[in-house]
């Protein structure tokens, strides 16, 4: 198994939220997965292609983090990977619920496998994608939640 950690998500749109956990991740680790999930449950805001290429233009100045599409289970992504850390986000108590049940799962699926949960900076433990994809969607101001490059991308978005 390698030093990587894996951080996992639909980034629909990528937060500054996110960025701040990636940012801190690859301060802690060294090197950062981030796996952009592939099918999600979400009606999303941007495709597949749109939502890598916005993580990979948003974290390119952090260096270490590699941005890869993250197709069926997370714990046998991990598995492929040779990674046994998983980076999940905490905003609120109603994030532990879900997150604390997910990583019991996957604790049972790959014993192997660990999940370590990170709470972003206060600033930004409101701001979640939804909330984001919202004020998007009716003309409002996003750019205090996302970083420049997301925000330029959301701004296309808009245009079209």
């Amino acid at each position: 198994m390698n030093d990587s950690v894996i951080y996992a998500g639909t980034f629909d749109p990528l937060t500054l939220g996110h960025y701040d956990l990636i940012e801190r991740s690859v301060e802690i680790f060294g090197h950062v997965i981030l796996a952009v999930a592939k099918s999600t449950p979400k009606n999303c805001m941007f495709s597949l292609e749109e939502r890598v290429d916005m993580a990979r233009v948003a974290t390119e100045s952090l260096g270490n983090v590699e941005v890869d599409v993250l197709e069926g289970m997370l714990v046998d992504y991990a598995v492929k990977k040779g990674v046994r850390l998983l980076i999940r986000g905490l905003r609120a108590y109603s994030d532990f619920e879900y997150e604390f049940q997910m990583a019991l799962t996957n604790r049972k699926l790959k014993p192997e496998i660990e999940t370590m949960f990170m709470m972003p900076k206060e600033i930004h433990s409101y701001v979640s994608s939804s909330i984001v994809r919202e004020i998007a969607t009716a003309g409002g101001d996003t750019s205090e939640f996302v970083p420049e490059a997301v925000q330029k991308m959301i701004d296309s978005k808009k245009e079209n």
